[in-house]
This record gives structure tokens, C-alpha cells and sequence, in this order.
């Protein structure tokens, strides 16, 4: 059963005055103009988000309409499901998520209301499937996490590359670049601070995977071989560690999805970071060390998070990376695939065909996402025919594959290229 379509907005964006939050609303005003969608910003406090529409509103003097701002607070749930029953899809820009999301998702279910965050939890994520998936689906509404630079340039990289590789795809593995200027690379606090919770509680995720009980995804073709922890790739030209975020465990999620689902065959995908010389993996080795000591004890995080300049070596801060960090930084992941050609699937053989994707684009945190959460939005409000035709949770390329998604990004700088075929 779908709510009337008595929405007073498309969109309302929850968490507007936070770091990430005030660029969505930019991005939403920059992008929307044209398209007659209407927003509100929501939050605890009214002088903050005030002082938000203000700045961004005289920013683009064309766009000088109010904007309605709510007062939500993730304590007091009735404030959440008035403001769930207001919008068609909430964009969710409150984290850390493991604290603060559930209590959004519960009431966009209630308020059968669709959602979109920005999280790069695995705990998260997997754990607002398992429990919400059902009721989800009852609603009617779609709820999709992980729709900014985790996971989507991943996520809807893998379906990119086999809508391209002409025959069977067997495997993908992937190798992120962070590419940044003489300025350096600059993390807001709240990135930082959910890192450091992430790593304090791995095995809470063993236990929601368990829970699901999931079949093993079928295989086509040989198990791909995994890369050692350390590892030189000479095409990146960068030593190698395996990479740390949400995106294998959300590509899992999607291939699962058109296999059990839809009937397609999966594809495996791992992924890793290019660290540049065996220098810069020795110093990640030694403090990434310190880092997962202290985040996994009471005392070492606050000490973490008391410090987040002193354990970044001034990477992290409350103040996040400046105009000149964010115009310098941009994101590559370069996927090299293996497959069959069209016919010649023998399950028996080695994968003897390749095909190499590049999916890069602007910051990832700031500038990416943004950016790729408004056009995920913009998709569940404008092709409802492209979209799974049952409600639920789900990862992103499950909900978007096929809606015009990858092109809506190619268009604003996040590219989707094939470099060999």
C-alpha cells in the first residue's frame, strides 16, 4: 500500500546543518531548480539550519523562496515520524548511523516514506536489511543505504562493467586511488569518528551475517584467487593493502540480490587501496595497528576521539578539509575484470577474457557524494518504472541498476569509462 501523494516536499534532508548535510542542500538547490523538486531541511536546532538556508540560498540568488526548515531529533521519535510523513524520500545525512540511523529508517517505514543515506557502516547496513526488509516491503517504500561515494562508484562500477563485457563475467577486482594536491588530504571529524567506532565492534557484523543464514552465492566459473595483504600491482603502480570500507560487502549484497532475485549470475568483486610505496605501508601497518588497539578499548577511543588531528597526522578536524583540499582531491577505482566470451562459458576453464573500468570523479566525501545522493534521490521520485518493483531494504545497485542512474552521474563528473576491452 503506497501513501497518498500528498507529500508537502520530494525531499527533505535530515541532518542539514552538519557538514555533509549543508553541501546536499547546495547540491539539491544546484541540481533542482529545473526540475520543480521541493525541499525542506530538518534537524535538532533551528539557528543552525536557519543560518544553513540563508548561506546557501545567498549563494544562488536565483533560488530566493523560503525553505521550510522542521526541528527532528533522533531522541524524540514522534518528531521523526512527523517529519517522515511530510517528504516522499528522506536523505539521511546523520552519523555515526550505528547510533543514530535506525530510528530513522523505523519511522520512514511507519511513515512509508522512502529513504537514502550516506553510510559507509557495514553493521549498519546489513542489520537495517535484516531488520527492516519485511516491513519495508509491506510499505511499499524503498530504503537504500550507502547511496554516496561508499558504495555507489562500486556498486553500479560492477553492473557498468557487465552491461560492457560482452559474454560471462566472472570476477572484478578493483583498486581505489585518493589523488590530492599540495594542500593534502583533509576528513571531517564525523568520518573520522565513525572509523573509529566501525573498528571497535567488527564482530557485531558476524553476528547480523549470521542471522541472515544466506546460502553461498553460486560460483561461475573458478573462485577468484585473492590478492596477498601486501601486494604490488604494476598497471596502478602502487603497493596495495585490501580496502577497508563498506563496498565488497555492499557489491556482495547486490550480486546476491540479481541472483536470488532476478536470476542473473553473480559476480565475485574484491577491492583494495593503492598505498603508493612500501614506505607509506609500513607507517599505514604501525599506526593503523595503534589505531585498531585503541579503538577496540572504552579509554583508547576517547583518546582517539579527543585527538583526532594528533592521529591523522592533521588529516582529520572538527573544521574538515578546506576549498582549495576539496577542488584538489578526486577518487579512481579501476576494475579489472575476467569472464567468458559470449558461448564459450566452460565452468571447467579459466576466465580467458578481460576488460578494465575506470569509474573516477571530484572529492569522494564532500563533493562526490553529495552529488551522487541527490541523483539516487532524484531517481526514486522520477523513474518509478525502473525500480524494483517490490519495496524493501537494499543496496544500491539492487534498487538503481536499472534506472538512468550511471549517465545522471556521467553527466555531472562522477565517469564511467571502459579502458581495455
Amino acid at each position: 500500500t503506497q501513501k497518498p501523494e500528498s507529500d508537502d516536499f520530494d525531499f527533505v534532508v535530515f541532518g542539514a546543518s552538519g557538514f555533509t548535510g549543508k553541501y546536499v542542500v547546495q547540491e539539491i538547490l544546484k541540481e533542482c531548480k529545473t526540475e520543480g523538486v521541493t525541499m525542506a531541511v530538518a534537524g535538532r536546532n533551528r539557528n543552525k539550519l536557519a543560518k544553513v538556508v540563508s548561506s546557501t540560498v545567498n549563494e544562488d540568488n536565483k533560488n530566493e523562496k523560503s525553505i521550510e526548515v522542521i526541528i527532528a531529533d533522533v531522541n524524540d521519535y514522534q518528531s521523526l515520524l512527523l517529519m517522515c510523513q511530510r517528504a516522499k524520500v528522506i536523505l539521511n545525512c546523520v552519523g555515526p548511523y550505528r547510533f543514530f540511523g535506525e530510528a530513522v529508517v523505523k519511522a520512514c517505514v511507519e511513515a512509508k516514506t522512502n529513504y537514502v543515506d550516506i553510510s559507509g557502516e557495514p553493521q549498519f547496513l546489513e542489520n537495517m536489511q535484516l531488520k527492516y526488509d519485511e516491513s519495508a516491503k509491506r510499505a511499499g517504500i524503498l530504503i537504500v543505504g550507502a547511496c554516496g561515494f561508499d558504495s555507489i562508484p562500486s556498486d553500479l562500477g560492477a553492473v557498468y562493467m557487465k552491461q560492457q563485457f560482452q559474454g560471462t563475467l566472472n570476477s572484478i577486482k578493483a583498486y581505489l586511488s585518493l589523488n590530492s594536491g599540495a594542500s593534502g588530504l583533509g576528513i571531517h571529524f564525523a568520518t573520522y569518528e565513525s572509523a573509529v567506532y566501525g573498528l571497535s565492534d567488527v564482530n557485531s557484523l558476524s553476528k547480523v551475517r549470521k542471522a541472515f543464514d544466506h546460502k553461498p552465492l553460486p560460483l561461475v566459473g573458478p573462485r577468484m584467487k585473492r590478492e596477498g595483504f601486501v601486494h604490488y600491482k604494476a598497471y596502478m603502480g602502487s603497493y596495495c593493502i585490501p580496502f577497508l570500507g563498506a563496498d565488497p560487502s555492499v557489491v556482495k549484497r547486490s550480486q546476491r540480490y540479481f541472483s536470488e532475485e532476478l536470476d542473473e549470475t553473480p559476480v565475485q568483486y574484491s577491492m583494495y587501496s593503492c598505498i603508493g610505496s612500501l614506505w607509506n605501508i609500513f607507517l599505514m601497518v604501525i599506526f593503523g595497528g595503534i589505531f585498531k588497539f585503541l579503538a577496540q578499548r572504552q579509554w583508547g577511543r576517547s583518546l582517539l576521539l579527543q585527538h583526532p588531528k594528533f592521529f591523522t597526522l592533521g588529516m582529520c578536524s572538527h573544521e574538515g578539509p578546506s576549498k582549495q583540499q576539496l577542488k584538489e582531491t578526486s577518487f579512481s577505482i579501476t576494475m579489472f575484470g575476467e569472464g567468458y566470451p559470449v558461448g564459450e562459458f566452460n565452468s571447467c576453464e579459466k576466465p580467458k577474457k578481460q576488460i578494465t573500468v575506470k569509474v573516477s570523479g571530484p572529492e569522494p566525501g564532500y563533493v562526490a557524494t553529495p552529488l551522487v545522493i541527490v541523483q539516487a534521490a532524484l531517481c526514486i521520485i522520477q523513474e518509478k518504472q525502473n525500480l524494483p518493483t517490490r519495496g524493501g531494504v537494499f543496496p544500491p545497485a539492487a534498487a538503481f541498476a536499472k534506472t538512468t542512474l550511471i549517465s545522471r552521474l556521467q553527466e555531472r563528473g562522477v565517469t564511467f569509462k571502459v579502458l581495455t576491452k
